[in-house]
Order: C-alpha cells, then sequence, then structure tokens
C-alpha cells in the first residue's frame, strides 16, 4: 500500500501538507489591495494600536538591524524604521510577491525608501546566515506558515545573542462571553463584510477559521523554548484576541 500524504490544516479543511502554501498564497494574492480593509473588518479598527504597541515594546534601537516578516504591507517596517533611524537597516519578508509589491509601493509614496529592504522569502528557510539579526518581528503572519516549528527554529538561528523575537498574532480570547460574540462576529459578520466590500467572502472565512486553529498563548509559549529561545513572555491584548510573545536568544 502507497503511504498516505501527509496534511495539515488549511482553515478548517484538511489539505496536503505541499499545497498549504499554494492555497495561503492565493487569499493573500486576493486580499493584498484591500489588506488593510481585512485587518480593520477582523478588528474594529484596533489593529493599528496593536501594532503600535508592538513596536513600542519591541525593545528596538537605534542602528538595529531588524527582519520584519510577513510584513509585505509594510506595516510594521513604517514603524520600525524611524525607530532604527539611519543607521539602522529594516528588512521586509514575505512569502508573497503581490503584498511586498503593495508594501512597497505604499512605503516608496510616503518617501520611506532608504534603509528598507524587501525580499521574497519563505519564513521556514530563512536566507540569512546565523546571528545576522538584533530582532526579528512578524505580525498577524505565523498563523499561515505550514511548519511553524521550523519557522520559529529558524527565527532564532538568524537572531544575534541577546536578539529578541516577537510575535503579534491573533490568540485565545480570554473570556466565554466575550468569545462568544467574537466569534458571531468572525464567522457570521466577516465574510459577508469581506463579500461587500472587498468581493471575497471565502478568503475572509479562511483568515477567521486559520485563528482558530492557530496555537494559544501557552502553546505558543512552549513551541519557542523548544525552538531555542531562553526566555519568551506572553502579552495578551484585548481579552486575549491577540497576544505577543516576545522571546530572547541567550
Amino acid at each position: 500500500m502507497s503511504e498516505q500524504p501527509k496534511t495539515t490544516h488549511f482553515g478548517f479543511r484538511d489539505v496536503p501538507v505541499g499545497d498549504k502554501q499554494k492555497l495561503v498564497g492565493q487569499v493573500f494574492t486576493s486580499v493584498a489591495r484591500s489588506y488593510d480593509l481585512m485587518n480593520d473588518l477582523m478588528s474594529f479598527g484596533v489593529h493599528r494600536l496593536w501594532k503600535r504597541h508592538f513596536v513600542a515594546i519591541s525593545g528596538v534601537r537605534r542602528g538595529d538591524r531588524v527582519l520584519d516578516l510577513a510584513g509585505g504591507t509594510g506595516d510594521i517596517a513604517a514603524l520600525l524604521k524611524p525607530v532604527v533611524g539611519a543607521e539602522g537597516e529594516v528588512v521586509v519578508g514575505d512569502i508573497n510577491a503581490a503584498m511586498l509589491g503593495v508594501g512597497r509601493d505604499r512605503m516608496t509614496d510616503r518617501g520611506l525608501v532608504s534603509g528598507l529592504r524587501w525580499t521574497q522569502l519563505n519564513a521556514e528557510c530563512l536566507p540569512f546566515p546565523d546571528n545576522s539579526f538584533d530582532a526579528v518581528t512578524m505580525a498577524f503572519g505565523l498563523r499561515n506558515v505550514t511548519d511553524k516549528d521550523k519557522a520559529l527554529a529558524d527565527i532564532c538561528r538568524v537572531l544575534k545573542p541577546g536578539g529578541r523575537a516577537l510575535v503579534l498574532e491573533f490568540s485565545r480570547v480570554q473570556s466565554e462571553l466575550f468569545g462568544k460574540l467574537y466569534d458571531f462576529h468572525s464567522f457570521k459578520v466577516l465574510p459577508k463584510l469581506g463579500q461587500l466590500f472587498a468581493g471575497d467572502a471565502d478568503s475572509y472565512q479562511y483568515l477567521a477559521e486559520s485563528i482558530r486553529k492557530h496555537p494559544d498563548q501557552q502553546t505558543l509559549k512552549s513551541m519557542m523554548e523548544t525552538a531555542g529561545f531562553g526566555r519568551v513572555e506572553v502579552r495578551n491584548l484585548t481579552n486575549g484576541i491577540v497576544a505577543i510573545h516576545k522571546a530572547w536568544k541567550f
């Protein structure tokens, strides 16, 4: 008998491992031009405050070299660039060319060119030497990675000793009542809004499902420790709708 192919989740569906990257790519190519709208619909606009807080507690300093993964639209890079200053560099990495194109065009329009580098890459096999970055950030991207353990280990590899990894991601809501309201918004309202404003209900349905399949706060903390990080802190925002995991490489 032939061996059955390994599967992974794509939202609530099980798909062959080799298919997930392509399916996720189709979603983000579809929503690239409406990505800000997508985040506004998913978070009631609060994602902008989450991202500012994420960068504010990052510990990034002037002159640092930072890798921003899944950063295609440039939201985090735009916040990081003034912090690292002219002496620093922000490398924006994303697996999706359409997302990178949107971000590069947006940053160019804002006059943010110097000190930003754009690289199409896979977070599971980063094309950088060991000990290359002072910090690695990843906002709302880890849940779409097929092999999260592999990605976390490679993030740890490219960090300098003493460097920090920061992951901002949707997580497990802490209140049962609030969770029910959040589920109603995610599965009943969000896809309809996606269809109305972006003409794409299916992608928004997947994004809601992908949040529920993502590891919760403590599970992700344990995964980061297994990946080689010496210390991991977890900070819930908005009752755990999102969480920031901050980890150090020793």
